[in-house]
């Protein structure tokens, strides 16, 4: 059993991560959560322990936008769409919680478009 499994390794750098992470009112935290085939994003106020805002690649709105995209421009779609969500409910500034995930590919995607439209981290 010397091999490690993925997920729990993820869990493991995640926990790591949110031991020094924590969401705000004045700065919430934006989580991504990664499947194999979508992308989820949440901004959530820790303190009071609700989500302000969340987006997906299964959301109704996004869906009909994501039909002959790859799986990163998806995460872009998503991206921008959380921005302008958050925007709307006056959260302009947040702390970006990657869930464990390495910052490259769909990840660093969907924060480059949540930055290219107006959202702080």
């Amino acid at each position: 059993m010397a091999r490690k499994i993925r997920s729990v390794s993820r869990r493991r750098r995640h926990t790591r991560v949110r031991k020094k992470i924590s969401g705000t009112p004045d700065r919430p935290r934006l989580n991504v959560f990664r499947s194999l085939t979508s992308i989820y994003v949440q901004v959530i106020d820790d303190l009071k322990g609700e989500t302000l805002v969340s987006a997906s690649t299964i959301d109704q709105d996004l869906r009909k936008k994501m039909k002959g995209l790859n799986k990163s421009e998806q995460a872009k779609l998503v991206g921008q769409a959380i921005a302008e969500r958050a925007k709307a409910q006056g959260v302009s500034s947040v702390v970006f919680d990657r869930g464990g995930y390495r910052y490259i590919g769909r990840v660093k995607a969907l924060a480059e478009g949540a930055r290219e439209a107006g959202l702080e981290f």
